[in-house]
C-alpha cells in the first residue's frame, strides 16, 4: 500500500482508534473516499482490549470493507507485546527501539523483523525517537538521532521495511507552528525506496502534508485528530441531552462516529488519497 503511494505520489492515511466506534469510523471515511487506509492501535489499547479482541473486532469489522485496509501496531518498544501481535497475523508492527542505545537498537530490530517476516508481518523501524508522548510511549526529549545515511543503511541490514526518522513533527497538539524537515525526509527517500512515515500529523496544515509527500512520505499517522473529534463531539452530544433530558446512547454513538469520519475524510482529500483505493494491491 504504501510502496504504491510513494510511487504515485500520495500517502496512505494511518490512524489510531482505540474502540469499535472509532475504527467503524475510520474504515466508514475509507469506504466514503475510496482510499486504502491503515487501521493503527497503540500498545497501551492492545494491553487494555487484549489482543485477540482487537484481532476479531477488526476481522469483523473489515470483512465487507471494499477498499484496501490493514491492521498495525503502533509505537512498541515491548518485545512480548510485538510476538502476541506478529503471531495473531497483522498486517505490520512498529517496532520502537528510540529508547535503546544504537547497538541494543539494531541488535533488536534484527531480530524483531526476522520473527515478523517469518509470519508474512511488515515492520516499521523507529530507532530515533520522534518527539512527544503518545498512550504512554515516547518522550518530550531527543534521546538518539542518527544521519540519514545511518538510517538508510540500518534499515538495509535490519531488513525493515518502513522507516519513521524525525521530520521535526512530535506527537499531541502543537503549541506552536514545528520546524518541519521535508528536506531531511527528501534525502532519505534518494538513500532507500523503503516507505517513509510521517508521525505527529494532527496540526498540520495541507500544505505541510504536501510538502512531506513530495518529499517521499507514504504513510502519514494521524491520532490526537480522532481523539478530539470523538470526545468533542461527545461533549456537544452530551450538552443538548442535558439541557432537553432526552438521553440517547444511539444517537451519541451516532454523532460521534460522523465527526471522526467527517476528520479523516478531511485528511485522505489532504493527503491525496481519495480515490486511490482501485489502484493499490489488497492487504490482509
Amino acid at each position: 500500500m504504501t510502496r504504491t503511494a510513494r510511487d504515485a505520489g500520495y500517502a496512505v492515511p494511518a490512524v489510531n482508534v482505540f474502540d469499535e466506534i472509532s475504527m467503524r469510523a475510520v474504515l466508514a471515511a475509507a469506504e466514503r473516499t475510496a482510499s486504502p487506509l491503515i487501521v493503527q492501535i497503540s500498545t497501551k489499547t492492545v494491553r487494555t482490549a487484549g489482543c485477540a479482541f482487537v484481532t476479531d473486532l477488526f476481522a469483523a469489522l473489515a470483512r465487507d470493507v471494499t477498499v484496501p485496509v490493514a491492521l498495525h501496531l503502533d509505537h512498541c518498544p515491548d518485545r512480548a507485546v510485538l510476538t502476541e501481535v506478529i503471531a495473531s497475523d497483522w498486517s505490520s508492527v512498529l517496532f520502537d527501539a528510540s529508547d535503546r542505545d544504537l547497538d541494543d537498537a539494531v541488535r533488536e530490530t534484527h531480530e524483531v523483523t526476522a520473527e515478523a517476516h517469518a509470519a508474512g508481518v511488515d515492520v516499521e523501524s523507529e530507532i530515533e525517537n520522534i518527539l512527544g508522548v503518545e498512550d504512554g510511549v515516547g518522550s518530550d526529549e531527543s534521546q538518539h538521532a542518527y544521519s540519514v545515511e545511518q538510517l538508510a543503511e540500518i534499515a538495509e541490514s535490519t531488513g525493515s521495511d518502513l522507516l519513521a526518522p524525525q521530520l521535526g513533527t512530535s506527537h499531541g497538539l502543537y503549541k506552536a507552528h514545528p520546524q518541519l524537515l521535508p528536506q531531511r525526509a527528501a534525502e532519505l527517500a534518494a538513500l532507500t525506496d523503503r516507505p517513509i512515515v510521517l508521525h505527529g500529523g494532527t496540526g498540520l496544515s495541507e500544505a505541510d502534508f504536501r510538502s512531506f509527500i513530495d518529499a517521499g512520505v507514504s504513510k502519514i499517522n494521524i491520532s490526537t485528530a480522532v481523539k478530539h473529534a470523538y470526545m468533542q463531539a461527545s461533549l456537544a452530544h452530551l450538552e443538548v441531552a442535558r439541557a432537553k433530558d432526552r438521553w440517547d446512547p444511539p444517537r451519541l454513538i451516532a454523532d460521534v462516529s460522523a465527526a471522526v469520519t467527517d476528520v479523516i475524510a478531511e485528511h485522505v482529500a489532504w493527503f491525496g488519497a481519495d480515490g486511490k483505493a482501485a489502484g493499490t494491491g489488497s492487504a490482509r
